[in-house]
């Protein structure tokens, strides 16, 4: 177990670590594997996702339920290849056919991956991390990781919470750090290279992501709605891709919004259009900057009641 103020960038394992722990396996060669990335909603997993591939790839806000899908994030080395795998945060408090949708695919997720990062806040374990603990195979190399750290005032406390921590599961690590904080990153990178299995790359070293442009351009728009209507818009809105063309370095991209409500509707367009208007202005400069090229984006939206709770319907806009 790592010391909070500990800089070890070898990340050995700390003597008072559960025996169960899984130990790295410290052959010489290429390494490659899958990482998934785990937590209850709001604990920074698409932040940490982002800081780890080195772009933006999954989008963040202080919204819960902003990533619904799982997102391949990829990171290559001179001798390593890491696939994280940013996953929805799994939702205790509602049952919708949305929700059910989000949590199979933390669920599967966990039973197709070499190791996890099972991300909390530091110094806060409650009933929903438990929750999401509860589904950690555990055969299969965890790390905790207490995110956050820039927001605990008393960096000692933090030691006392990791124990009782380490006596909750067998993690192979307990790693304390900030997603926001560069050496933090490199840090936890080190950390988790020697857990990953011997074997030669599945994507090429420029790859960042295996999700289509399409995909990404859905989810920097969706983003942006949440970003610009906070809390006042439901969970219940998406956004739908109806064409996507790309003609060299220009992409034309149509996009829809769904909302639920006529009332919906009125608050993602705002005043005389102006909220639609910065939401997609926004989302074609970030859309700009992934796809390095001008972009051209215009933007509807609709109202179609009760799709987040029609298992066909979210299948068609592409939920598993």
């Amino acid at each position: 177990m790592n010391h909070p103020d500990s800089q070890d960038p070898t990340g050995t394992p700390d003597p008072a670590a559960p025996s169960g722990a899984t130990q790295p396996s410290t052959a010489s060669g290429f390494r490659c594997g899958m990482v998934a990335i785990v937590g209850r909603p709001n604990v920074g997993k698409s932040t940490l996702m982002n800081a780890l591939v080195g772009q933006k790839i999954s989008i963040t806000s202080r919204k819960a339920q902003t990533t619904r899908h799982r997102i391949t994030g990829i990171h290559t080395l001179d001798d390593a290849q890491y696939i994280f795998v940013d996953t929805p945060g799994f939702q205790t408090r509602h049952s919708t056919a949305l929700n059910r949708s989000l949590n199979r695919a933390v669920t599967s997720t966990l039973t197709s991956v070499d190791m996890i990062l099972f991300v909390i806040e530091a110094g806060r374990f409650g009933p929903d991390d438990q929750k999401v603990l509860d589904l950690i195979p555990p055969k299969v190399p965890t790390l905790l990781i207490a995110n956050k750290l820039d927001r605990v005032s008393d960096k000692d406390s933090l030691y006392p919470f990791m124990k009782q921590m380490s006596e909750r599961h067998a993690f192979s690590e307990i790693v304390p750090l900030s997603a926001k904080h560069p050496d933090d990153i490199t840090r936890l990178m080190a950390t988790v290279k020697p857990y990953l299995p011997e074997g030669e790359p599945i994507y090429g070293e420029d790859d960042l992501t295996d999700r289509s442009e399409r995909f990404l351009a859905a989810e920097i728009l969706r983003e942006k709605v949440f970003r610009w209507t906070g809390d006042e818009l439901p969970y219940t809105s998406t956004v739908l891709i109806d064409q996507f063309e790309a003609e060299g370095r220009l992409r034309r991209i149509f996009a829809t919004i769904l909302v639920e409500r006529a009332s919906h509707k009125a608050m993602v367009i705002g005043q005389k259009g102006a909220k639609l208007k910065q939401i997609s202005t926004e989302a074609r400069l970030d859309m700009e900057k992934l796809f390095d090229g001008p972009v051209y984006l215009e933007t509807f939206v609709k109202v179609r009641s009760g799709w987040a709770d029609n298992e066909a319907g979210l299948r068609a806009y592409g939920y598993e």
